[in-house]
């Protein structure tokens, strides 16, 4: 064992609250050692780059440690004009300086208060050694390093320094849109449409498409070609389309062919059929998945075969692993905690297709693998990759039912079925929570309790949907409010009679404050970013024993009524306590939600 020098405050601070593991702090005490006295890193930046350990929850030690102190730009005041101040600041430094700059990712951000002489400079690694070399060029008299969290600072930089889109600046001196002559009806002249990607930037173009949705946040993009030679890509953003590009003189066939090229599992030369195919690519840094369907359209040009694209973006780092930040809130987050901690038993998401159903499930499952246990999933696709789950592969030769089957036979102890589309996969999901397995999965309906009637219908026994079911959740989306613009409804403005007429209570309005969307150069249209609503039907002994006497005519109005008995939340009072946190309008629940 490496000689551990006990005085390294850093290192056991980080050990005493979990941050790292005995294990790894000798290894990287060890790699420190051996390090040249010149060069050596200090050992927060050992472990987070050799170790990946969590580069907040190291480095907000050391700047303890090294009594740095920490800056929330939450706090700040980050308008246009401190973008600009900062921009003046980094634009003005030598190339290779500004390079170190972005390597370091610090930045300049005002002068002091008390001191206006002295520059604060904010960095997520404050003891970086090449903070002074670039500070030094700013040209003031004095500064202070404090330590800021590496997401706000990189969201920031983002904002004064947007990456620029290499394939985008490759299309501005490309040339694009070729008119090419009309073809016989139902005929595509392949050498043609050869030519006229070859000539033009579309693959700059459909590369450009991918890079910027990941940018902006986008959860799909919508490639739709038109008449007129035309095609038209627009980007899903908050849950809204917002058109991003017009690609005008270029035959839509030429377009979906670099899209098909650029995916596997698609023939660029099906025209007439459905196709779904996979694209991989290393953006900023990290490696995103997109998931490209495929669907042939009709249009006025019979010469043409048009096709509708949408691309799925799969960024991992959306991918929410800590259920505190699911957004479940009142007995909600109680009952699912509950249904969860069940050794079995099924948990079922429910809503319609874009919810965030996948995302809760994967949140869920997180909280339970273990490496005691086997976990298997059955999706089709597989969005995500879940670490400590066996994802089962769905292909031409084991199909969405043959996997289903096969996991009966695979010693499983938790199971995900992606969706429960019919008899058979509802069965086999039912089997398993009443054999002893803890089960999730998916079903499309409207609200928790119609998804009772909905199983009854699909052919499985009421019994059998009273005793393996643990808890049903309703979930919906709705856009959260930019915090930069929002505008607080003054009490005299309010409409008491439309907020009391849905739900909203007169305590509530005399206690709260209820804002509205505004709108400005950081949103859309006074929002920005989505979060989730739910209805948690948990399944105590009086539901169980509705749906046993209920047999075939099940009733979803009286398992309404007993489970807000119970405790449940609908999905409009649950929307109504994210307009108390002022998460949220009364505008955007009342489109998601319908009346109790």
């Amino acid at each position: 064992m490496a000689n551990l020098d006990i005085t390294d405050k850093i290192g056991f601070a980080l050990l005493k609250k979990g941050v790292i593991d005995y294990e790894t702090l000798e290894k990287s005490l060890r790699i420190k050692e051996s390090e040249e006295k010149k060069n050596r890193r200090n050992l927060g930046q050992i472990l987070v780059t050799d170790f990946h350990a969590d580069h907040d929850a190291v480095f907000r030690e050391v700047a303890d440690l090294y009594a740095f102190r920490e800056i929330y730009l939450a706090d700040e005041k980050i308008d246009q004009g401190r973008i600009d101040f900062i921009r003046r600041f980094v634009e003005a430094l030598p190339q290779n300086v500004r390079e170190m700059l972005l390597l370091t990712r610090m930045l300049p951000l005002r002068f002091d208060e008390k001191q206006p002489d002295k520059l604060i400079i904010v960095a997520p690694d404050p003891t970086d050694r090449r903070i002074p070399l670039i500070a030094r060029n700013f040209g003031a008299k004095k500064y202070e390093v404090a330590y800021c969290r590496l997401k706000e600072i990189q969201n920031l930089i983002e904002q004064v320094l947007p990456p620029e889109n290499e394939f985008l600046k490759k299309l501005e001196s490309s040339e694009v849109g070729i008119q090419v002559k009309d073809e016989e009806e139902g005929s595509v002249d392949e050498d043609a449409l050869e030519a006229e990607i070859t000539k033009s930037a579309l693959i700059n173009l459909v590369e450009g498409a991918l890079m910027e949705a990941v940018r902006q946040g986008a959860s799909d993009i919508h490639i739709i070609a038109k008449e007129g030679n035309r095609t038209e890509f627009w980007f899903r953003v908050d849950g809204s389309l917002k058109l991003w590009h017009v690609q005008e003189r270029t035959m839509p066939e030429a377009v979906a062919a670099v899209v098909k090229d650029r995916s596997k599992n698609v023939d660029r030369f099906e025209r007439e059929m459905a196709q779904d195919g996979f694209i991989q690519r290393q953006i900023d840094d990290h490696m995103i998945r997109f998931r490209v369907s495929i669907l042939p359209i009709v249009g006025l040009e019979y010469r043409h075969k048009f096709e509708s694209i949408v691309i799925r973006v799969l960024d991992d780092r959306k991918v929410i692993t800590d259920l505190s930040k699911l957004g479940l809130v009142g007995p909600s987050k109680d009952f699912f905690q509950k249904a969860i901690n069940k050794p079995q038993g099924i948990v079922i998401l429910t809503g319609p297709t874009g919810c965030g159903k996948s995302t809760t499930l994967v949140a869920a499952l997180h909280q339970v693998i273990d490496p005691t246990v086997n976990v298997l999933t059955v999706e089709d696709p597989v969005e995500y990759v879940i670490r400590g789950a066996r994802q089962l592969k769905i292909g031409h030769k084991m199909s969405f039912e043959d996997a289903i089957r096969g996991i009966l036979r695979h010693d499983p102890d938790i199971v995900l079925v992606g969706e429960m589309r019919d008899k058979l996969t509802a069965e086999i999901a039912i089997k398993l929570a009443n054999t002893g397995h803890l089960t999730f999965s998916t079903l499309h309906t409207n609200d928790a309790p119609s998804a009772v009637s909905r199983l009854y219908k699909m052919g499985i026994e009421s019994f059998l949907i009273a005793y393996a079911i643990n808890i049903i959740v309703a979930q919906r989306l709705v856009r959260t409010l930019c915090k930069s613009c929002r505008r607080a409804i003054p009490t005299e403005e309010l409409d008491h009679a439309t907020y009391v007429k849905f739900g909203v209570t007169e305590d509530d309005l005399a206690h709260h404050t209820f804002y509205e969307a505004q709108g400005c150069d950081r949103c859309n249209g006074g929002y920005k970013g989505r979060a989730a609503i739910h209805e948690a039907l948990y399944f105590t002994r009086e539901i169980r024993s509705l749906i046993l006497r209920a047999g075939r005519d099940v009733d979803e109005e009286e398992i309404r009524t007993q489970a807000i008995k119970d405790g449940m939340w609908t999905l409009r009072r649950a929307g109504i306590e994210r307009m108390k946190e002022g998460v949220t309008t009364l505008e955007e629940i009342a489109s998601a939600t319908t009346d109790d």
